[in-house]
């Protein structure tokens, strides 16, 4: 019981600490990172790397959770960039947004059709109605936008209002995606048949799709292109589908990537492959799926890619251990056992099962400086926050951070061994729909 005694206990102890006296008011101030902040960390990011692939100017995702889009386009437009001879190029982030929102509007009232006879008080229902058309997502379910949808730049499509500040219009649909919910439950319990509730599924997406052509435009089904390269010659792409435009133009082979994570958990075993229930954007789209690996395997698939030219999409846990401005991701970036009196002393396993730490953002990988042994030292990661963070938005990793923080890359599948890819060809295990490995990049 916290009693007078316990409480004047404390006080003793607080007032008797001299480190305690020390950051009290700097804390209150400026807070607990930037007093706890070690800038002797800064000489150890020298933003310079042996290993660099091509990128293009920084992006800026904005007030939205875009991350694992902004990442997987910034990864694809370097191929782009050759084949157009350009320096730069950007999709459009709001054309993906847009069929993401109503695929997921889709796959949610898919799986609530799926799931009517679940009581509605169960987790899984409750972890259903949570967040239905969030902004996050991971890199296969963007893979089967690009492959359904294609892509287009980004003057064919550019940013609205609410496809830069996502809140207000995910909050709407959210709402009624949870009303179309109710509806189709009660429509289940007074006997309607399957027939009867995907044709009312199909009729309540139409208020999505109308609501995400109001807030966030049109999608273009043809569309003309003009630009000029760096020789300064023009050229014109004309009435070419967003389709035919990813085919042509990015050329990903999206039926030989490989997604690869560090879950270094007792109920995952390396080397087998996993998957998560109820987790997608295109219900038609084969379910995701991941192979574990140790976390050795996992960067030298990454370091394998980035010495042939190839962006590695990853995701990772951004908020821990890293400092926004700097643009340093260390894991001595804060001193909080000097300020807060106490260090985090979970390790990587134990801050997954315990719920500390899970993937909350997507970046590319665009280099990496290798000591003379040929170990990584740290990477550069490319990020879509804008150029007033970090070194005009790019960030450097010190490769102890990566053991602790990165949980998933994504490589064409010549960067992993032939024993990975027989690996990765495997059934997947399913894992629970709350499972870690089910979180999905969304920090903006």
């Amino acid at each position: 019981m916290i009693d007078k005694e316990l409480l004047k206990d404390y006080k003793e102890r607080f007032d008797n600490d001299p480190k305690s006296q020390a950051v009290r008011h700097a804390m209150a101030e400026v807070g607990i990172n930037k007093s706890s902040v070690n800038y002797e960390v800064k000489r150890e990011h020298t933003f310079a790397f042996s290993e660099q692939t091509k990128r293009g100017a920084i992006t800026d995702q904005k007030r939205s959770g875009r991350c694992w889009m902004f990442s997987a386009l910034n990864t694809a437009r370097v191929e782009t960039m050759d084949r157009l001879n350009v320096e730069t190029f950007e999709y459009s982030q709001a054309y993906p947004l847009f069929w993401d929102k109503l695929e997921k509007s889709n796959f949610f009232l898919n799986s609530i059709i799926e799931t009517a006879d679940e009581p509605r008080e169960s987790r899984l229902i409750w972890h259903l109605l949570q967040d239905p058309v969030q902004d996050g997502g991971q890199w296969a379910m963007f893979a089967g936008i690009l492959n359904k949808y294609g892509v287009v730049p980004k003057k064919i499509m550019p940013e609205t209002y609410h496809s830069s500040n996502t809140a207000e219009l995910n909050e709407h649909l959210t709402n009624k995606l949870r009303e179309f919910a109710f509806e189709l439950r009660t429509m289940h319990e007074n006997g309607a048949s399957k027939e009867e509730l995907e044709a009312k599924k199909d009729e309540q997406l139409y208020f999505v799709y109308s609501l995400l052509v109001k807030t966030l435009g049109e999608v273009p089904e043809t569309f003309d292109y003009s630009y000029r390269d760096k020789d300064d010659n023009f050229h014109r792409i004309s009435n070419i589908t967003p389709q035919e435009f990813f085919k042509k133009y990015v050329g990903f082979d999206l039926e030989h990537m490989v997604s690869l994570i560090n879950a270094p958990t007792a109920d995952k075993p390396y080397h087998r492959t996993y998957t998560v229930k109820y987790l997608g954007t295109i219900a038609e789209e084969p379910a995701i799926k991941y192979l574990n690996l140790e976390i050795d395997d996992v960067k030298q698939a990454a370091i394998n890619a980035i010495k042939a030219g190839h962006p590695v999409w990853f995701g990772c846990d951004v908020g821990k251990q890293s400092e926004r401005q700097l643009g340093i991701m260390d894991t001595k970036m804060y001193k909080y056992e000097d300020t807060l009196g106490e260090e985090f002393k979970l390790d990587k396993a134990q801050r997954l099962d315990y719920g500390v730490s899970m993937l909350t953002h997507a970046m590319v990988l665009t280099g990496v400086d290798l000591d003379e042994n040929g170990l990584p030292k740290t990477w550069q990661v490319e990020n879509s926050w804008g150029k007033k963070v970090g070194d005009d938005g790019i960030f450097s990793m010190s490769d102890e951070w990566f053991d602790e923080y990165v949980y998933q890359i994504t490589v064409p599948e010549q960067y992993v061994t032939e024993a990975q890819r027989q690996e990765f060809a495997a059934e997947p295990i399913e894992l629970e729909p709350w499972d870690p490995m089910g979180a999905l990049a969304i920090v903006h």
